[in-house]
């Protein structure tokens, strides 16, 4: 090097070539080598493995990014729809590997299958309901319903006798039992306990039915005499005659009192009338267990220990419908609140099934067999869903979704047949009762506006008492 001139002594032959590696040299985040490959630090990497056939995506072609077409053929057909004019289909052949290009031998997603799914369940603007098992919104948690009952209460005498019904919760929140000869009152706001009537040694109560406004209360009697009670005034209004023996089942619909007893017959009643009763039903061939009106009041549906399920009109002395699929007694009975025309009813031992029916168009929708006796059942009128009572042999109670006939929940406690069933005016909590002499109170369905409010009851009252 010359040090006075600054300049490198290099020999003219290789002047040129040493000019050009100090150039690299100099330049070097700007030079491309021609016999090798420099890699920068942002990654794109390479579409030709890729299988864009599983989720219905052309293949880019070489040399050019096609992601805006793909986004853009995608949003055309959320907005105007695949068949719209002028909007090519998205698919178009696959593309043909090159022979220079070797393909890898495994799927670049190894964790999943290889199944096709349309572009449109991707779209914010539509959903695919043609794919299976593919949830489009946010998968909702399974309720929690407690397992164990919030309040106990011990009933004497409550008897262990499947014919007969003797528990029913009021819209006045106040809970009717029938134990022996007597009825207790139990206001589920207070806890107060109030004895209604004693019927005397010779008699016993075998149903007890509050009106469905206001706070009259019919007792139905071992001998057959239906009573209309006062529940404010503890005041017994009329006794009604009618039947020979006993009577187990009762239903309101307005002021239109129905009774059914082991006499086989089933007896309308006007309470605004004098006449004991306006008239009578006659079909069954053994004791009428089970009495419900629909919702509308325009249907009654009764069933009996003769297996059968029968369905009257306001104005019918013969069954306009006959069910004849139960194989035990029918005891068990329940209208849906949510639809017009569904019915629900329940099979004893031998049957053990809960099935469904449209009476609108006479048909028999479902069955479900739930290994053991079928004690009552009720809907919910806050969700589709209904729970059942059991017998023999397992004594639980089984909360259902509807229709799919899915079990929410199974309680146990009862040691007895669970035979008595009501639900409290909010559609919260349910009350049950058996021959081991206990009510149990159960919180099982979420309120109108929130699942996760707790029903005034099952928020001031635990705790185990005794109801007289």
């Amino acid at each position: 090097m010359d040090p006075s001139s600054g300049h490198l002594n290099i020999p003219p032959a290789a002047d040129a070539a040493a000019l050009r590696h100090v150039d690299r040299m100099i330049n070097s985040n700007h030079y491309t080598s021609p016999s090798r490959t420099i890699y920068s630090d942002r990654f794109i990497p390479s579409r030709s493995a890729s299988k864009f056939a599983l989720f219905d995506i052309s293949a880019p072609p070489e040399g050019r990014d096609d992601s805006s077409s793909a986004y853009t053929t995608l949003l055309r057909t959320a907005l105007f729809g695949p068949d719209a004019a002028g909007v090519s289909p998205p698919l178009t052949p696959e593309k043909t590997a090159s022979p220079a290009m070797t393909l890898p031998s495994r799927n670049i997603f190894r964790y999943k299958t290889e199944t096709r799914q349309s572009m449109h369940s991707l779209s914010p603007f539509m959903c695919d309901d043609s794919v299976p098992g593919v949830a489009h919104g946010p998968v909702k948690a399974p309720r929690k319903v407690p397992r164990s009952p919030f309040k106990v209460l011990d009933a004497p005498a409550l008897q262990d006798d499947f014919y007969l019904n003797l528990v029913d919760w009021s819209s006045h929140n106040v809970l009717a039992v029938g134990l022996g000869n007597c009825v207790y009152l139990w206001n589920a706001c207070s806890s107060k306990v109030t004895k209604l009537c004693d019927l005397g040694i010779d008699d016993c109560v075998c149903s007890v039915g509050w009106a469905q406004r206001g706070s009259h209360l019919a007792v139905g009697t071992s001998n057959g005499k239906v009573q209309i009670w006062d529940a404010h005034r503890c005041k017994k209004i009329r006794s009604m005659e009618g039947h020979r023996l006993r009577v187990g089942a009762l239903a309101w619909s307005s002021s239109l009192l129905s009774s059914g007893g082991r006499d086989k017959n089933i007896y309308q009643r006007d309470i605004r009338a004098q006449e004991d009763f306006v008239s009578k039903l006659s079909g069954h061939k053994s004791e009428v267990c089970g009495l419900r009106w629909s919702y509308d009041n325009r249907e009654l549906a009764s069933g009996g220990n003769d297996n059968r399920l029968f369905v009257w009109n306001q104005h019918s002395t013969q069954p306009v419908l006959k069910y004849c699929e139960h194989t035990a007694a029918v005891k068990a009975i329940a209208w849906s609140p949510h639809l017009h025309g569904l019915l629900a009813s329940g099979g004893g031992t031998a049957d053990r099934c809960i099935r469904f029916w449209n009476t609108t168009t006479n048909s028999h929708l479902s069955c479900m067999d739930t290994g053991s006796q079928v004690c009552n059942l009720v809907w919910s009128k806050n969700v589709n869903e209904l729970v059942s009572t059991h017998g023999y042999s397992q004594n639980q109670i089984i909360v259902w979704r509807y229709p799919t006939m899915s079990k929410l929940a199974t309680l146990t406690g009862h040691t007895y047949r669970v035979l008595y069933l009501a639900i409290s005016p909010d559609g919260q909590t349910i009350v049950t009762g058996a021959g081991d002499e206990t009510l149990r109170f159960w919180n099982v369905f979420p309120s109108p506006k929130s699942q996760n409010t707790d029903s005034e009851i099952g928020a001031t009252s635990l705790g185990r008492t005794i109801i007289r």
